[in-house]
């Protein structure tokens, strides 16, 4: 059975005996009182005092389950805020694009290049959201029947973000507009040299920018002068918005009629979805709305690339949230950082099944082999991790470099470091005296601060990012002044952050109520990622009947509860980790154990399928 309450013997009123009688207590407690797991963390009940109330008083009024009621009051949803967040919409939720800063020109400018059919060129960045805005923008513009052309820059050879060779290539071209997607907020001197060439330039772009602007019409919601409250969207969402405030004013104009129609904005949700997982945009508001309908887009299997790279990633089942993230853009993300950068924006404008098919197959190939030169890089960039934090683990930040490391996964090597160490981590591949790399952070540290501070501090040749992600362009004799940089400026927040390190958890389960019923009834509070976290649930003194070896990297953990019911957990990447220490210490022993839950369609079968995040022995 599964409850949300005291566990079956036990009475009391609350969760846990959390709140004693006649104390409304503001600050969550510790959850079964486990101060300090195997990962070294406290575990807390997400919900304070007042969110208890509002779980119940939710439950009541709208008929819903207990656990799903925790689940959306932890989440901030209102009691009268229910119905609305459960079936989020567009309409509701999505402004007027002209509330961004820029819109307005952008929008009129794009359209006097449709309506004079001037050529346009389309210069994305080499990841997930640059090949889902490129695609966005240049399917657009075959529907209004504009001559267009997609750059995408080649990692190693062009850098991210426009290059001056790019300019002067497109313009011999004919582009008389560039618009730029995921990059161009910080390329003064390439957005310079295309204007002295005739050709005008719209930058779409999310990433933190400067007070000092590039010479081009700026669509970005996080320049500094920008108030209309949309920070948090990725490039792809930024282009829909131009795209939408761009179709009004050619309905305006009485551009479209019965033989050239306008598009269905509607139905390039999936690649806003996508491009808004994969860039671990957070999940509220307008994101997402932007995901819930874009996976239902997605469902329909419409766009050929998308369907087939959905069946070489050997996708079971209808597309969730987390295989966006997991699955399909990995898969892309492989072409720019092994192969082709442009094999990404390729596969998502085809309209042929097998052209689809053909590029599908190569990013999955190149896929396997990034996974093998991730694995041997992030081995050797862990060593010098290591070495550099000591036995006392010390240190604000992690900075590793390599001299033969792949520059196309290093924000990979950086994501694990960050993982392992729970600390800001860069990753820098060296080629001469110069290198490029690329940083990740932990919740609370604003690692996009950090990199343009140290541009402007003469540290870096080039940089710029967002709060979780960063890139950087570095010479060898900068590095260590980069380090002591960051100790500098990290120290007292990533300190703060680390305290604050603690398991949110929204409930209890018994191992027998882990339910497919259960699982599919929490679905409808996701998608869950950033800024939406994945409801963790806990299974009480369960017994770890074993735990068992799967491949090189997981574990395979059976539960049984004191009432005969078991469950099947996955531990992923446990092994030669803390986790795994644990689990092999307490194996045969009564555990807690910090799941949580989706549906896994693998092979046709439905089944739920529990993954492991944390355990505590049971005191």
């Amino acid at each position: 059975m599964g409850y949300a309450g005291n566990p079956p013997g036990v009475a009391a009123p609350r969760a846990w005996s959390l709140y004693p009688a006649g104390v409304l207590d503001l600050q969550p407690r510790l959850f079964l009182d486990v101060e300090n797991s195997v990962l070294g963390r406290p575990w807390r009940a997400r919900l304070d005092a007042p969110g208890e109330a509002r779980a119940l008083a939710m439950a009541q009024r709208h008929g819903l389950g207990d656990l799903l009621a925790r689940v959306l009051a932890g989440r901030g949803v209102g009691i009268d805020g229910a119905d609305a967040y459960l079936d989020p919409t567009l309409r509701a939720l999505m402004p007027d694009p002209s509330t961004m800063q820029g819109m307005d020109e952008a929008v009129e400018r794009l359209a006097v290049a449709v309506v004079r059919r001037e050529k346009v060129a389309i210069f994305g960045d080499y990841d997930v959201d640059g090949a889902c805005s490129a695609a966005l923008m240049a399917a657009f513009l075959d529907a209004c029947g504009a001559e267009r052309v997609v750059r995408i820059p080649d990692r190693i050879f062009e850098g991210y973000g426009p290059n001056i060779q790019a300019m002067h290539e497109l313009a011999a071209g004919g582009a008389r507009l560039l618009v730029t997607v995921d990059c161009g907020t910080t390329s003064h001197d390439a957005i310079a040299e295309a204007r002295k060439l005739g050709v005008d330039v719209i930058v779409l772009d999310h990433h933190q920018a400067p007070e000092r602007l590039p010479d081009a019409i700026v669509v970005n919601p996080n320049r500094q002068d920008d108030l209309s409250g949309l920070g948090a969207l990725c490039a792809a969402g930024v282009a829909f918005m131009t795209l939408v405030g761009l179709n009004r004013r050619l309905r305006a104009q009485g551009f479209w009629t019965t033989a050239r129609p306008a598009p269905d904005l509607l139905a390039e949700l999936d690649l806003v979805a996508l491009a808004t997982v994969a860039d671990v945009a957070p999940l509220t508001g307008l994101n997402r709305a932007f995901v819930v309908k874009g996976l239902a887009v997605m469902r329909n299997r419409g766009r050929p690339g998308l369907a087939a790279l959905m069946d070489a990633a050997r996708l079971g089942g209808p597309p969730q949230a987390w295989h966006l993230g997991f699955l399909l853009g990995p898969r892309i993300n492989a072409g720019g950082r092994i192969g082709d950068a442009a094999l990404g924006a390729r596969l998502l404008l085809t309209a042929d099944p097998v052209e689809a098919g053909r590029i599908a197959a190569e990013l999955d190939r190149l896929n396997v082999e990034r996974r093998a030169i991730e694995l041997a890089t992030v081995a050797e960039a862990e060593a010098e991790a290591d070495l550099a934090l000591g036995r006392g683990g010390q240190g604000a930040a992690i900075v590793v470099a390599g001299e033969d490391w792949s520059p196309g996964i290093v924000g990979l090597v950086a994501s694990r470091l960050k993982e392992k160490f729970g600390r800001p981590a860069f990753a820098i591949a060296f080629a001469g005296k110069t290198g490029t790399g690329s940083g990740r952070s932990i919740a609370g540290v604003d690692l996009g601060a950090e990199v343009r501070a140290a541009v402007e501090a003469g540290l870096l040749a080039k940089g710029g990012g967002h709060a979780m992600a960063a890139g950087v362009t570095i010479s060898r004799d900068k590095l260590g002044d980069f380090r002591a940089f960051l100790e500098e400026r990290l120290d007292a927040g990533v300190s703060a952050a680390r305290q604050r390190n603690a398991l949110y958890v929204d409930g209890a389960l018994t191992a027998g109520g882990a339910t497919r019923d259960l699982v599919a009834s929490l679905a409808a509070a996701g998608p869950y990622g950033a800024g939406c976290a994945e409801p963790v649930f806990v299974l009480p003194r369960h017994r770890i009947a074993s735990a068992q070896p799967v491949g090189e990297e997981h574990f395979r953990v059976a539960a049984a509860a004191a009432d005969g019911s078991k469950l099947d957990i996955m531990a992923f990447r446990a092994r030669n980790s803390a986790l795994g220490a644990g689990l092999s210490d307490l194996s045969g022993s009564s555990a807690h154990l910090a799941v949580t839950l989706s549906l896994d369609h693998y092979g046709g079968r439905e089944r739920v399928q529990a993954r492991l995040v944390d355990v505590a022995r049971a005191q």
